[in-house]
């Protein structure tokens, strides 16, 4: 798809249009909505910038994704335009050098790019924080993770087979977005935590790898529920030097919380234990020695605690957690967080 902005003439079909933008390679095999004029206009409304203003580029390929070409993309997602600030903010975040926006996109590792949401605008745009919380049956949580993967393909020619070469996919490459649910949360919200105003919302952006359900029914003290989460942290296909993601459901977080742990509690403890010995990394061919701190003989899942963002979210009911590793083997991506609809740093 043209960055410019053009208008391309289709009869007055929508199913013709359907398969037009099908015939164009638009699709990420699901049928989009057409791009027509009047939502691509509603969608830029929201946003204050020219749209020609360049919010993220690709520096292998020179690609740059401007405010009208994510408008497109989002309107083809199926993104109500009170999403959009969302879908900005989180290019915005991805353009950082940290976030390794090339390697995250092309590698073997099979990177879907989690959107973690947090902040009063979950509830302002109606995402979904509880039940079914990685699930389908929410639009804004669907359409903006699906944005991202459009966009990837149509703007930043990240094709699945051609530039994309993912060995086995994820299925988190469709839609890949969360919001963090604040009213079972005992803890200061991500976007309190990263020092935004009162009132501003904001996404991070994490290229993770496949999901693992941590499930324990039958656990009732802080340790218990950590040690089975740090066990699946540190399973020897995740141990990396690479960050983690780790929601914890409802029925979890109330047993930690009823302990008085803070969450950089359990951002120790679960880095303390997610270990594996030298030994055993060494014999299963996955011995570097950057994952050996000074003085250690074990393999941490991480280089500190604050390789692992915990957040809350998923319905009241239910011993299930999730941990998220990281695409890379190593730290081939760090996590990058935006304000939402705001700029801090102007």
């Amino acid at each position: 798809m043209s960055q410019a902005q053009t208008i391309h003439e289709v009869p007055d079909d929508l199913l013709a249009a359907i398969d037009y933008c099908y015939e164009q390679g638009w699709t990420d095999g699901l049928p989009v909505v057409p791009p027509e004029q009047a939502r691509v206009q509603a969608m830029l409304a929201m946003e204050g910038r020219p749209p020609e203003t360049v919010l993220a580029h690709h520096p292998a390929t020179g690609l740059e994704l401007t405010v009208h070409a994510a408008a497109v993309n989002a309107v083809m997602a199926g993104c109500l335009p009170e999403y959009f600030p969302v879908v900005v903010a989180a290019f915005e975040a991805m353009d950082r050098e940290p976030f390794n926006f090339h390697g995250s996109t092309v590698s073997t590792g099979g990177s879907g790019h989690l959107l973690i949401v947090s902040g009063p605008v979950v509830d302002e745009i109606g995402m979904n924080a509880g039940v079914n919380l990685f699930g389908p049956g929410n639009r804004a949580n669907a359409t903006i993770g699906r944005c991202i993967r459009l966009t990837l393909m149509n703007v930043f020619k990240i094709v699945p087979g051609i530039a994309d070469k993912s060995t086995q996919g994820n299925p988190g490459k469709y839609s890949f977005c969360i919001a963090e649910r604040a009213d079972r949360n005992p803890w200061p919200l991500l976007c309190e935590e990263l020092g935004y105003p009162e009132g501003v919302s904001s996404v991070t952006v994490f290229a993770g790898a496949g999901f693992v359900n941590v499930e324990n029914h039958g656990g009732n003290t802080p340790e218990i529920i950590l040690d089975t989460m740090a066990d699946a942290m540190a399973n020897y296909g995740c141990i990396s030097t690479g960050q983690s993601v780790v929601v914890l459901a409802p029925e979890h977080v109330e047993i930690i919380a009823r302990g008085g742990w803070s969450k950089a509690d359990v951002r120790q403890y679960l880095y303390d234990h997610a270990t594996q010995p030298r030994a055993v990394m060494e014999r299963l061919g996955k011995l570097e020695s950057r994952f050996l701190q000074q003085g250690s003989t074990d393999c941490h899942r991480g280089l500190g605690p604050e390789d692992i963002l915990v957040t809350v979210g998923g319905g009241d009911a239910g011993g299930h957690s999730a941990f998220i590793p990281s695409w890379s083997r190593t730290r081939g991506s760090i996590m990058q967080s935006q304000s939402i609809g705001v700029c801090i740093d102007c």
